[in-house]
Order: C-alpha cells, then structure tokens, then sequence
C-alpha cells in the first residue's frame, strides 16, 4: 500500500517538527462531529512525553519561551487531528481555538504567547489557518504546563465519529 500523501504534515517536516503519536487517554483527543472536529485541550509535550515549559508566564518563563511552548501545542494538536481523520489535508479551516497561558499577576501578554499558535496555523494551512482566537490567563494549568490550547477544526468532509481513526 503506498504512503499517503500529506503536504501539510510536510510543511510541518520541514519546520523541524515531526508529530508525535497521540498518548492514551481517558478521553477522546479529538471528537468528530458532522464536518467539525473537536481537540481537547493540548500541553506543551515534548516527544518524550514530558512537559517541555513549566511555570507561569512572567515568573518562571519568558515571553519567548511561552511563545514556543504555544507552537509545540499546535504541533501536538495536530498531531492527534492527524491521527484522528488520517489526513490534515482534510482540514477545510481552523475555526476557533482556545488559548489558557499560566500567569503571574502582572502578566497582560497572554495574546503575544497564543501567537505562537495561530503563527504555526497560518505557516502550515496558509489562509486555511486563519481562525478566531481567545487568549486567557490563569494562575496554573494541568501538570504545571505553561500552555493549554484547544481548537475547533472544519473537515473538507463530514464524518461520522465510527470513521474516525483510535
């Protein structure tokens, strides 16, 4: 059987990144829904599994730093979008995502941290990637990770969830 073809996880490929297996879970990573997906709540993961940023931003880690940790959560939501419809060539849109970043009181640039994110979309789907976009602060997230990002996804095809890959 030949290898499907998969220009955005290319893309991906040739910014340095490779996607990583999704982990087991007690839930579903990604939901389908009629042509929606829906991605749970994504952490900066490191390959290895562990949380490559830790702390809140402003305190324990730098605009940059948080800036990048954003970026390695899109990679790792794709990365079970992918796993999920088979193909992130069938990705119509990203229409919504949800940003919480871990926040020391004074900090107020929660916005420039999920740019990290949609920065990634855009560099991988082009205008495809362009989405509605929240960014909220909070003063601490699962396993200390700086970063937490879910998204809504249109799929070029509607699905029912048994076609959906496990």
């Amino acid at each position: 059987m030949m290898a499907r073809i998969d220009g955005a996880a290319d893309k991906l490929g040739a910014l340095g990144y490779t996607l990583p297996l999704p982990e087991p879970k007690k839930y579903d990573p990604v939901v389908i829904s009629g042509n929606l997906a829906f991605v749970s709540g994504h952490g900066p993961r490191a390959a290895d599994g562990t949380i490559a940023c830790t702390g809140q931003l402003g305190i324990d880690v730098t605009l940059d730093e948080g800036y990048a940790a954003a970026r390695l959560v899109a990679v790792n939501c794709l990365a079970s979008l992918k796993h999920a419809i088979g193909s992130l060539d069938d990705v119509a849109r990203i229409v919504k995502v949800l940003g919480f970043v871990a926040s020391g009181p004074s900090f107020t640039r929660q916005p420039e941290v999920m740019h990290g994110f949609s920065d990634l979309l855009i560099e991988v789907f082009g205008p495809r990637g362009r989405h509605a976009r929240s960014a909220i602060g909070t003063n601490v997230l699962p396993g200390n990770q700086s970063v937490e990002v879910e998204m809504i996804v249109e799929l070029k095809t509607q699905r029912i969830e048994s076609e959906a890959k496990r």
